[in-house]
């Protein structure tokens, strides 16, 4: 190409390579078997290092999954192969490169001549190519080729070298007799022994062995290539220590870490093994629940896209009061129930019917990505037990999709202690103006407030895990062992100190315990602290949402959650968080309708005593108006969450 010249070209890396070094590297090449999330990124990086020639090999075309983390993808890119893209991109960067194409990907059959005169093989094969992976691998021992492995793993990279007469692929892995699953799980953990990425997987259901696919971010790929030029450097220039197998590094942006790893045996050093062992129950785990799950790439009509998102709309202990019935390709019925028979805090159905409300604001917000119009009619014939309610969705071409439709996924609780960062201006105004016309705030964000709030949590605390009648459903709730559940809360999301939860596991099997911790220990003392009295000090303001009329009728607690939606969600675009504080209202209205709601009179009494301290805080007519109360603020993202019943298990066939 006229114009190009490669020392100008490549002038920026002398300081860190020597001219004669960058000539040395002018001379070498490089292999590379596989264009996708980190292959193309290692080609490209190599191509700007100064390399000089390559032998690349891939099979595939590129696809719209690709977008999110590939180089060269992109929508111009669809369907054209990666070898051609990728091979013409790099030629962009050096018109002089010297690039062998393999199109049909590494086999047996051309395996010699993809290792033909290469300096160092650097592994861009995907995660589940096994096969391919061992053949490669294998070659370059037997060629005495350096290799060098790195997979992209969270928001950071893992990588191994195998250096001529050290520790094999095969010795380091030993995956020879085992099944495809098995050789998956060795390459894993043998590739990241400290495993930093699995702190922060907050959808382990994406993590599919059976289908070949597991989640990737542009993150983990770009830091893949830096790290494994690094290394081919290092043994192209023979500068600088090189680590081979067992020892092993990988580095995680998202946890800050950086770690050098060792197993010597590899898979069966004794630590190996036993990691080996967790691994299988945790896949095991994973792939139960991905047999039942409809994930979106069943999703197939757009009444299907609307109601696998309108399904994430919260509901009390994760409940999901409702299921779906297509009728046809504009008519929905929800056919909802609630719990008021089983459940303490579900007076008069009001918790579920606030339920329904968020339901048909989240099907409403989903509803506009269709560019469709939502309206909604209850049939009055059916109980209040069990609402049922016709959807009419109408095209508008003029609809554009709601700013609060990102959110409707990514909404969710945080139990934890939040940021006292007090809110600013701009946030109280979009969170005042999000519970639209009928509602309005009462926040309490100044220490004093909040101390105020901390007290009568704490106490009502205390009646919650004192209360008999609340002993099953705090017992069917919790889901145990686990980050996320379809409908429960898992028990990691709940708030609590490893400790105190392995202790409240124990209590929860009968009440009989909870009663002994209760009167002996003081059971409830450290729990109220952790999920309670601490969390109202450490959050930006509660809140309470009062309707400007008294709520009565199941439409007004319907209505009511369609803001409490509104105001979730606008919190979540916000990047706060929010825990509901809704029991204190709860108990209020059992005092305040002069209903008995236990056996234990302590407890009845306890239930008056907390609804003259909150009447304290808001006038008594004001507590009759509330609808929704809770706290806000700023903090880390939950690292376990309540998810949702996959969408087949909610839909009903239409009679």
């Amino acid at each position: 190409m006229s114009g190009f010249e490669y020392h100008t070209a490549f002038s920026r890396n002398i300081g860190w390579l020597t001219p004669e070094e960058q000539g040395t590297l002018r001379d070498k090449r490089v292999a590379i078997a596989g264009l996708g999330g980190v292959g193309g990124s290692h080609l490209l990086t190599l191509t700007r290092l100064g390399i000089g020639g390559f032998n690349i090999a891939d099979l595939d075309t590129f696809e719209m999954a690709n977008l999110n983390r590939q180089a060269g993808a992109c929508l111009s890119n669809i369907g054209h192969e990666k070898v051609a893209v990728l091979s013409a991109m790099a030629r962009d960067i050096n018109p002089e490169l010297d690039i062998r194409t393999f199109n049909r990907g590494v086999d047996e059959r051309n395996i010699d001549r993809f290792l033909e005169d290469i300096d160092i093989y650097v592994d861009g094969l995907d995660y589940f190519a096994v096969s391919a992976r061992r053949s490669v691998f294998s070659a370059c021992a037997k060629k005495g080729i350096p290799a060098v492995t790195a997979a992209p793993l969270g928001m950071g990279a893992a990588v191994l070298n195998f250096l001529p007469g050290g520790m094999t692929f095969e010795q380091y892995f030993q995956l020879e007799g085992y099944s495809e699953q098995e050789q998956l799980i060795r390459f894993l953990l043998g590739l990241s022994p400290r495993m930093l990425q699995r702190g922060y997987l907050v959808h382990p259901e994406a993590v599919d062995f059976a289908n070949h696919k597991g989640p990737s971010t542009p993150i983990a790929c770009d830091i893949c290539a830096g790290m494994a030029a690094t290394q081919a450097l290092k043994i192209l220039l023979n500068r600088g220590k090189v680590l081979g197998a067992p020892w092993g590094q990988q580095f995680d942006t998202y946890a800050d870490s950086f770690v050098k790893t060792w197993r010597p045996g590899g898979n069966r050093n004794p630590l190996q093994q036993i990691g080996l062992a967790v691994a299988r129950r945790q896949l095991e785990n994973f792939a139960e629940k991905n047999e039942t799950r409809m994930d979106d790439s069943e999703v197939k009509t757009p009444l299907e896209n609307i109601l696998n998102l309108a399904r994430w709309a919260p509901s009390g202990d994760n409940s999901q009061p409702w299921r779906f019935e297509i009728m046809d390709d504009t008519h929905i019925v929800i056919h909802g129930h609630d719990t008021r028979d089983h459940c303490v805090y579900d007076l008069r159905g009001h918790a579920s019917q606030l339920a329904i409300g968020t339901l048909l604001q989240t099907l409403a917000i989903a509803a506009t990505s269709c560019k469709l119009r939502a309206e909604f009619s209850r049939r009055t014939e059916a109980p209040d037990t069990h609402p049922t309610i016709d959807v009419s969705l109408s095209g508008d071409p003029g609809i554009r999709p709601d700013p609060l439709l990102p959110c409707i996924k990514t909404r969710m609780v945080n139990r934890r202690r939040l940021s006292s960062r007090p809110l600013i201006e701009s946030e109280r105004a979009r969170l005042d103006a999000a519970v639209g016309a009928g509602y309005r705030l009462i926040w309490f964000s100044d220490l004093k407030e909040r101390l105020k709030m901390a007290r009568l949590l704490f106490r009502n605390g205390g009646l919650r895990l004192h209360l008999p009648e609340a002993f099953e459903t705090h017992k069917s709730i919790i889901e145990w062992n686990t980050r996320t559940s379809e409908d429960k809360i898992p028990d990691r999301a709940v708030g609590l100190d490893p400790l105190t939860l392995k202790l409240m596991k124990w209590a929860m099997t009968s009440w009989q315990r909870v009663s002994f911790l209760n009167k002996y220990l003081a059971g409830s003392l450290i729990p109220r602290m952790e999920l309670d009295f601490i969390p109202a000090i450490g959050c930006a303001a509660h809140f309470i949402m009062l309707a400007d009329s008294q709520p009565d009728s199941i439409d007004d607690y319907i209505e009511a959650g369609k803001a409490v939606q509104r105001f979730w969600l606008t919190v979540s675009s916000l990047g706060l968080y929010l825990q509901p504080e809704m029991t204190p209202l709860i108990f209020d209205s059992y005092i305040r309708e002069d209903i008995t709601f236990t056996q234990n009179a302590s407890c009845q009494r306890l239930a008056r005593s907390l609804s003259e301290q909150l009447n304290g805080i808001i006038s008594p007519e004001s507590s009759s108006y509330a609808v929704f109360m809770g706290r806000v603020g700023a903090g880390k993202e939950p690292s376990a969450r309540s998810i949702r019943r996959p969408l087949r298990d909610l839909l009903i066939q239409a009679e």
